[in-house]
């Protein structure tokens, strides 16, 4: 038995790791990673087997924010070149949500960019809600609206969400360095009155901002104190024009580390795969999902993500199945063919073949690259889907 094994066995029966168990996880070097990743494997093999939930992203009103999050390429005073629109009419967002699920999403996720909703503005997204709901009744709904007042979070459950998203980011010691027109409290109040609500908490972090390890620690503990349903995980868009722009701290060994540090301390969670990753996990994208289940489909609020084919076929290729599909068909196979590979298995060997296996539609440079060198020729500004007249990306 190693640590690693005794943490597995710690966070299979739901039990807090220590915040030095934590931090070492982080400090791991590389010879250790996939050990790292067998081990987050066990524990998400344990809560969700080998499936994968599907998310898809509607950015129901785009830019123009009057808060200041430095990471944000919609905040105030941005340069970044991103779409900008105000609230898409119903059938707008009913149209782009409904090609989310067409293409397997089992949760669309309705951001609207703001410090907050007006009671206005909430019942324009309940009338979406009650919409998209009649069309598609077994799919959930989450909302994403920022900080909300007394009443508001009842309002939106009433109308049939299912959940209500808002982001810790990073630790409490860390928030005024990425933010100055709110406070970390606010967030922390925002997701414990949508729980209060009945509304499933969904809530997570982005990691790259100039964070430490011990704040990484510090925003997974927080998350697990507030019990959160869904953890998404993003990776800092490093944007032009934003204050963040420039800054590449990720590597996608790092990635891996942070994704695992989040699965021991938030061991039966959905953990999702968010923004970014595509840039900073780049090829080992499949380990990642020995890690994680669940991953959010196509584009994302101002950037876009590789194709959403792209998106099945490293599920498929790494050995899982995406949650509510039909079973696939079986492959055609001959006597000399040899055996198909199962399922992906806790033993580091596994990962390491979804990685070889599973390639990901991602440009490759011309020659190649250190592991920590900056890709900002990875960063696409979404110029397709919600408040264009292009197809979504699904």
């Amino acid at each position: 038995m190693t640590w690693l094994d005794d943490l597995a066995d710690k966070a299979v029966n739901r039990e807090l790791p220590t915040r030095e168990e934590a931090l070492a996880v982080l400090a791991t070097g590389d010879d250790e990673l996939l050990d790292v990743v067998a081990a987050a494997f066990r524990v998400r093999r344990r809560f969700f087997g080998s499936r994968v939930k599907l998310n898809y992203l509607v950015n129901i009103k785009s830019g123009l924010c009057p808060e200041d999050c430095f990471y944000c390429s919609q905040r105030v005073g941005s340069a970044a070149e991103v779409l900008k629109y105000t609230w898409l009419k119903t059938d707008e967002i009913v149209a782009s949500a409904s090609a989310g699920v067409a293409g397997g999403a089992r949760r669309v996720c309705l951001v609207a960019s703001g410090r907050g909703p007006t009671d206005r503005d909430v019942d324009r997204v309940c009338e979406s809600i009650e919409a998209f709901k009649s069309e598609h009744p077994d799919v959930e709904v989450c909302a994403c609206l920022g900080l909300l007042t007394d009443g508001q979070a009842d309002r939106l459950a009433a109308a049939g969400t299912t959940a209500y998203n808002h982001n810790l980011n990073t630790s409490g010691g860390h928030y005024a360095d990425i933010c100055t027109t709110h406070e970390y409290a606010d967030r922390v109040s925002t997701v414990t009155a949508a729980k209060e609500a009945g509304l499933s908490p969904c809530s997570g972090m982005i990691a790259g901002m100039g964070e430490t390890d011990e704040d990484l620690v510090d925003v997974a503990f927080a998350l697990r104190a507030l019990s959160p349903d869904s953890v998404p995980v993003n990776f800092l868009i490093p944007f032009d024009g934003t204050p963040l722009a420039g800054t590449w701290e990720l590597t996608p060994q790092r990635c891996l580390r942070i994704l695992a540090m989040v699965r021991f301390v938030n061991p039966d969670a959905e953990v999702r795969l968010a923004g970014g990753r595509e840039i900073h996990l780049r090829s080992l994208q499949p380990l990642a999902l020995h890690i994680v289940n669940s991953i959010f489909l196509g584009d994302y609020l101002t950037s876009e993500g590789q194709p959403g084919a792209a998106d099945l076929s490293l599920i498929a290729d790494a050995g899982f199945t995406v949650e509510g599909a039909p079973p696939a068909p079986a492959p055609a196979t001959s006597s000399a063919s040899k055996p198909a590979a199962g399922p992906a298995s806790a033993s580091a060997s596994a990962p390491a073949r979804s990685a070889a296996l599973a390639p990901v539609a991602t440009p490759s440079p011309a020659a190649p690259l250190s592991p920590d060198a900056p890709r900002p020729d990875l960063v696409h500004v979404r110029r397709r889907g919600p408040g264009t007249s292009l197809p979504a990306n699904t």
